[in-house]
């Protein structure tokens, strides 16, 4: 379960504050002076917990509900769709406005069976192409989208874009990444489709587990979408591999590969072979396996499942070649060969063209080139 000082972090790095910023905003909120060391030494590091007095202040200075802050709400159902600040798309553009507008003016736009098709290709589109290309043509789709949100399956539609929108920011940067998913779950609360609630938690959850960032709000995520429905789906796969990743990377082992084997179990049921980033086929459920067993330093399962990874992975999708052969060096790093490790993945990642990277692969080099931790 998140803990109240990941959450503050998280909520505090989603507004692109430092911890002296917060301290200066909750001295004027209370009218009372409290120091960065305070927030860093007491609260953020887990020593101690907020009084109910600076509770209520930090929710007011963080602009989210009290009960996002209260520890035992983080198990509840309600999504906590208040986790980050506000931010705007980074394209704004008078040629994007004056579609918007004029899609608005005219009462005109695709049909919803139209989107239906366009969600369908930027599925596909997803897998194949780089964060630069699919986040351009997003933010001219979803100027227009927005025009024409007047039903649930159109609400459904602009989550799971919005989604997708999100992943094209790196998680590390909670003033985007975190903020697009938060909305994408407002929308897709609005549309009242539980498959599509699910899906976009899920898919975010996993998203920030498997980047290694904003590990507070990806609990959250994954948390609410496990407690919306316990029906076998993608979104429910998709929120199980991110417990995985996120137990694994806050060093609880055993938790890891309980949730692997929760995976695999849930994979009988809700995989899929379709080349979508809405379904998770064999060869991207081994993907994750190879991640996660090589944060876990588990060489044998890592290398069984790029194995089986690499033999299925489709022509068109090379991307995720790169992800198998920088996992390699990840495990070499974590066995010792930190030299070696880095120079396996950064040689993976030269192979593929620049526009086909993606803000994972960029964090996933960065995870493994990271200095080691002093002792």
């Amino acid at each position: 379960m998140t803990t109240i000082g990941e959450l503050i972090k998280d909520l505090r790095t989603a507004r692109g504050w430092s911890q002296s910023r917060l301290a200066d905003e909750l001295s004027k909120s209370a009218g009372t002076t409290i120091a960065r060391e305070y927030i860093s030494r007491r609260w953020e590091s887990g020593r101690h917990e907020p009084s109910p007095f600076w509770l209520r202040h930090l929710s007011a200075v963080l602009d989210v509900p009290l009960t996002v802050l209260e520890h035992d709400s983080v198990k509840r159902r309600t999504f906590l769709t208040d986790v980050a600040a506000t931010a705007i798309a980074p394209v704004v553009a008078s040629d994007l406005i004056a579609e918007g507008f004029s899609a608005r003016l005219k009462n005109a736009g695709p049909s919803v069976d139209d989107w239906e098709a366009k969600l369908a290709t930027y599925g596909t589109d997803y897998m194949s192409f780089g964060a630069a290309d699919i986040q351009r043509r997003l933010a001219n789709e979803l100027v227009v989208l927005q025009q024409q949100l007047d039903q649930p399956r159109l609400w459904s539609v602009a989550a799971r874009l919005m989604t997708l929108f999100a992943k094209t920011f790196p998680g590390s940067d909670g003033a985007k990444a975190v903020t697009w998913y938060r909305l994408a779950a407002e929308a897709a609360d609005r549309s009242q489709d539980e498959e599509a609630m699910v899906w976009v938690r899920g898919r975010a959850s996993l998203a920030l587990g498997y980047e290694g960032a904003s590990l507070g709000v990806a609990r959250v995520l994954e948390t609410q979408a496990s407690a919306i429905s316990d029906k076998p789906s993608n979104g429910l796969l998709n929120a199980v591999w991110a417990d995985a990743h996120i137990k694994a990377l806050s060093d609880d082992q055993d938790g890891a590969r309980q949730a692997l084997l929760q995976a695999q179990r849930l994979f009988e049921k809700a995989g899929s072979e379709e080349p979508t980033d809405y379904a998770i086929p064999w060869w991207r459920h081994n993907v994750h396996i190879s991640l996660l067993a090589a944060r876990l330093g588990d060489e044998k399962v890592a290398l069984k499942a790029q194995e089986d990874g690499a033999a299925a992975i489709p022509e068109s999708m090379p991307r995720f070649h790169t992800h198998l052969q920088m996992h390699r060096g990840l495990m070499m790093v974590r066995a010792g060969d930190r030299p070696g490790g880095i120079a396996t993945a950064q040689h993976a990642l030269d192979l593929l063209p620049p526009e086909k990277h993606s803000l994972t692969l960029r964090m996933l080099m960065n995870e493994i080139s990271a200095p080691v931790p002093a002792a």
